[in-house]
């Protein structure tokens, strides 16, 4: 029982394909990313990109899925990007944010003398306009982790969360 997914390359979108390493320029950069994985072929046809397996197995028939995604994935933030939008909350002491080259710190938390410290992946965009913050960039994982790790920064230990709500928040993902 093979399975074979094929995704259609969007128009303004150049595919290429090493070995197993598929790679995409657009309009907003490039993007490239291993799919290797065994008993699973990748091959360029056309304008499609055809992922296929030939083993009937659970794993590997997930595994195709998941690939496709994958170069859907890259093929979309090429084009439009990723966007996630976060709130800064706070009740009693005002949050102060600052964006250095490849962190955030995060100031005055909860009236903490130290900052937090939240790590910016490479190629990721932050900016902070009052209360809210803005992260952008092409590679919809890093985009996501940079989110998590300012989202963990301001995790709070030790007090009880019903009270102190006060955080950086994931509110929208565009």
């Amino acid at each position: 029982m093979a399975i074979e997914k094929r995704l259609e390359i969007p128009e303004g979108v150049t595919p290429s394909l090493e070995g197993t390493v598929f790679r995409v320029s657009g309009p907003k950069g490039e993007n490239e990313r291993d799919l290797r994985f065994s008993n699973i072929e990748i091959f360029i046809d056309g304008n499609e990109l055809v992922i296929r397996t030939e083993s009937g197995r659970k794993k590997y028939l997930a595994m195709v899925g998941t690939l496709c995604s994958h170069a859907n994935n890259m093929c979309r933030g090429v084009t439009d990007g990723f966007e996630y939008q976060m709130k800064v909350v706070y009740s009693h002491f005002p949050i102060q944010l600052k964006v250095q080259s490849n962190h955030l710190e995060i100031a005055n938390f909860l009236g903490e003398k130290k900052e937090r410290i939240a790590k910016i992946q490479e190629g990721v965009k932050v900016t902070v306009n009052g209360d809210e913050v803005v992260v952008t960039g092409i590679d919809k994982e890093k985009v996501g982790n940079t989110a998590a790790n300012i989202e963990t920064a301001t995790r709070i230990r030790k007090r009880d969360p019903r009270v102190f709500q006060d955080g950086i928040y994931i509110v929208g993902k565009v």
